[in-house]
């Protein structure tokens, strides 16, 4: 089961996790002398190996009752996980600082909310009224959920009081949680917190504020009963990605980073287009958002059975939870016709190795950074920071 998630494959007792693309495996003879090798080229014949693979797993589908259930009772089956695995699953991912310099203490933090004050100065007003994200109101949000079959998913007792709580949050432009902070960052699919905790740990900067949320009620009160959960620097909430009435604790063009770390997979791909259109209005003008994920042909999806298909390159695994797995070409598309410009979309190839059963597995991952454009008249582009995504990525 676990060989189906990303981040499993385990580091050798005392071995320090080097930087992203610091290791190539030149010398096939030498495979097993690490845990993981960067940048590998696969070669014709593997990469045929892999198409016909997915050809053969593609079919039979599952069956449309089957994913009517898998996509109705989607909150229960990541809730029931949640419960299995708690905080021991995924390891904390400390290696966000390197592919994403964006979310560690950077003095070019200071630089760009320089240049979106001074930007906001020179704005032209458009004479429209102001987005405040997707559906934001003061009215109690509807507590279900409609799937892309036309069916209702039901919230259990936990997550409907949490979403009330949220609910009932006055969205204001200058009075929400976190309405003071300088520096902004929204997780989706925080899972227990591994990418969320490693950032407020890290990151000291007084200005910043955390927001994360997640499908799973439970997820997220694991995350709020962790002890380095901080109410004054981060905010928490269970949230429907794919809900279009559900709403988000910030205006619009508020939030400096979304992250969506190995989380839209998890969404119905007829979904994901609205869910990152109402996410694109949440950032602020020349705001990033931040994705890594699956990649197609990636070791996970190889390895699924006969019958766990459900569409094309969209899968459940055997504890319920589904996965996607992407080409750089459809997020790009996702991404730009939510009117985001590209910056990075890049394929991180890894070979990872089991030297105790002389085990090589092929991952293939892909990791995009898009940006908000500037509105008409806004002046020059914000600073990027100094330290960039590692070669490791680049093919």
């Amino acid at each position: 089961m676990a060989d189906s998630y990303p981040e499993c494959a385990p580091a050798a007792i005392g071995e320090k996790r080097q930087q992203f693309g610091s290791r190539f495996l030149s010398d096939p003879a030498r495979v097993f002398h690490h845990n993981a090798w960067d940048n590998v080229e696969w070669s014709e014949e593997q990469a045929a190996a892999a198409e016909r693979k997915v050809q053969e797993n593609s079919t039979p589908r599952v069956c449309q009752e089957k994913q009517v259930d898998y996509e109705v009772n989607a909150h229960k089956y990541w809730n029931e996980f949640y419960k299995i695995h708690e905080n021991g699953f995924f390891k904390d991912r400390h290696w966000l600082f390197t592919e994403f310099p964006e979310l560690a203490p950077n003095p070019n933090h200071n630089d760009l909310n320089d240049w979106l004050s001074e930007s906001k100065r020179s704005e032209v007003p458009e004479g429209r009224s102001k987005e405040e994200g997707p559906g934001l109101k003061t009215e109690e949000q509807h507590t279900c959920s409609s799937d892309s079959l036309g069916h209702k998913t039901q919230m259990p007792p936990l997550e409907e009081d949490m979403t009330r709580e949220l609910s009932h949050l006055e969205i204001r432009a200058d009075e929400f949680p976190g309405s003071s902070a300088t520096y902004r960052i929204l997780e989706v699919g925080c899972g227990v917190g591994n990418t969320v905790f490693p950032i407020l740990q890290t990151n000291n900067d007084p200005g910043l504020f955390v927001y994360c949320c997640d499908f799973s009620s439970t997820a997220i009160e694991l995350v709020r009963t962790n002890s380095a959960y901080d109410p004054c620097r981060c905010f928490a909430f269970v949230h429907d990605l794919c809900d279009e009435d559900a709403t988000y604790p910030v205006p619009g063009d508020s939030l400096d980073v979304i992250i969506l770390i190995f989380v839209l997979s998890a969404v119905v791909p007829d979904k994901m287009q609205k869910a990152i259109g109402r996410l694109s209005r949440l950032l602020k003008p020349g705001g990033m958002m931040l994705l890594r994920d699956y990649g197609r042909y990636d070791m996970a999806q190889l390895r699924f059975k006969k019958g766990q298909c459900l569409s094309e390159s969209f899968y459940v695994r055997g504890d319920g939870t589904r996965v996607y797995f992407f080409t750089q070409e459809e997020l790009d598309t996702l991404f730009t016709a939510a009117g985001l410009e590209k910056v990075q979309n890049l394929v991180d190839r890894r070979l990872q190795v089991n030297r105790g059963k002389q085990l090589t597995m092929y991952r293939v991952w892909i990791q995009c950074k898009y940006r908000k454009p500037l509105l008409s008249g806004a002046g020059p582009e914000p600073p990027i920071p100094d330290r960039i995504l590692s070669s490791s990525a680049v093919f």
